[in-house]
């Protein structure tokens, strides 16, 4: 630095604090070090020797007095304050932390899932060649077709896959329209579909759901779970099922008896339901909604071949290492002798248990009855009036003789 810039930067400060300063003179060069300054010092009188040090003083300028100014009338100022961008974030952290601790979803379901799906990869439950999305006629208008799935969900209610397709298919055979099942006596109809269980329940509710049908929606079926619901006989899992067949929209889990007993039986529920109508508020809740289709589809035929309703067959399931339930679920009735669930085989059944004997069966004969003492003839209450001869009197025994012998007797 010049001395020149020193000099400018020193009054500049003085300038702000009012104070003196006192600026020593340096060398311009500052390179120079004491023994070249020695020498110039001793050098010749022609060579330019350094200048003397000196102080200087600067007085600081006057201060210009400013006249006072007026006073300003504060106007009303509403503070806001808007928060810190860091605690933004961890505001934000913290409610999705509790969002993540709130929505529970049961251990290791995906690997369950992959197990029932590779179980379910031949696709030959009857479910897949017998359920609802295979009775109705694709053949048929589009509004005949989706009321044939919704009489198919109607019948295969508490009723065996085998069953409600036979007794499509005699519908199919009859005419499975609107128009033709109005004109359709209840009576013909119950013949048709016998023996699918309720069936005289399932009469009534097809015919009265077939004139609404035709009153109010023209022949078609509704196109929403509400509509569906106000229908009688429908609930919401025929409802769900209707949607997903006949509309080609997922509105929700269709959850039968396979898959409320499955649900439970895996822990996919936080807590134990009761009904299926529980157990689909309870797998909506945190089974992901792109899973919705085909879970109903899966654990149907899952709950037909593997996880049965009494017996579950857990030695054979994939899913067993992971399952709460396996191996712990027993048959509800006592297996018949003989048949290969038996815990004892028939040979040791086979000798009869000994009897009491105090029982009736070792009661020895009655004794024969005795003779009548002599003289009880003459006893009215051990003698009958003949019809052929009122004023006649016979003994007891002789009472019970045809008609043609006690005539005899009496004369």
């Amino acid at each position: 630095m010049t001395l020149s810039g020193l000099k400018a930067r020193m009054a500049k400060h003085q300038n702000l604090t009012g104070s003196t300063v006192q600026v020593k003179e340096e060398n311009e060069d500052l390179g120079i070090s004491e023994f070249e300054k020695d020498s110039q010092s001793s050098a010749s009188p022609g060579q330019p020797t350094a200048r003397p040090r000196r102080q200087c003083q600067r007085v600081p300028p006057a201060v210009e007095m400013k006249p006072p100014r007026a006073p300003r009338r504060r106007a009303h100022l509403k503070a806001e304050y808007e928060e810190a961008t860091h605690l933004k974030e961890e505001k934000h952290l913290k409610e999705e932390k509790h969002l993540k601790v709130e929505r529970w979803e049961p251990p290791d379901w995906r690997r369950q899932l992959e197990h029932i799906r590779e179980m379910r990869r031949a696709r030959d439950a009857p479910v897949d060649h017998l359920g609802a999305a295979k009775c109705f006629d694709p053949r048929a208008p589009p509004e005949v077709m989706r009321y044939q799935v919704l009489v198919s969900l109607m019948l295969s209610s508490q009723t065996k896959d085998q069953v409600t397709a036979a007794a499509m298919e005699k519908l199919r055979g009859h005419g499975l329209t609107v128009p033709n099942i109005l004109s359709t006596e209840d009576h013909r109809l119950g013949e048709l579909i016998y023996p699918v269980g309720f069936w005289r329940t399932k009469v009534k509710y097809i015919k009265q759901t077939t004139a609404v049908l035709q009153r109010e929606y023209g022949g078609d079926i509704p196109d929403s779970v509400a509509g569906l619901v106000g229908l009688p006989g429908v609930g919401p899992k025929m409802a769900h099922l209707a949607m997903s067949i006949a509309w080609n929209q997922v509105t929700g889990i269709g959850v039968d008896t396979h898959v409320h007993r499955i649900a439970n039986r895996l822990g996919w529920t936080r807590t134990r339901t009761k009904t299926p109508e529980e157990t689909r508020r309870a797998l909506e809740e945190w089974l992901p909604r792109e899973l919705w289709g085909e879970i109903n589809w899966l654990l149907v035929g899952f709950g037909q071949q593997v996880c049965l309703p009494v017996g579950p067959m857990c030695s054979l399931c994939l899913a067993r290492h992971g399952c709460p339930s396996a191996h712990r679920e027993s048959p509800t009735k006592r297996p018949k002798t003989g048949s290969p669930r038996s815990p004892k085989p028939p040979a040791l059944l086979a000798r009869a248990p000994r009897r009491h004997p105090a029982s009736r069966w070792s009661r020895p004969p009655a004794p024969p009855p005795t003779p009548p003492k002599r003289g009880a003839e003459q006893r009215p209450e051990n003698a009958l009036r003949t019809t052929a001869d009122p004023g006649s009197v016979l003994p007891a025994r002789q009472a019970s003789a045809p008609p043609q012998l006690s005539t005899r007797l009496s004369s």
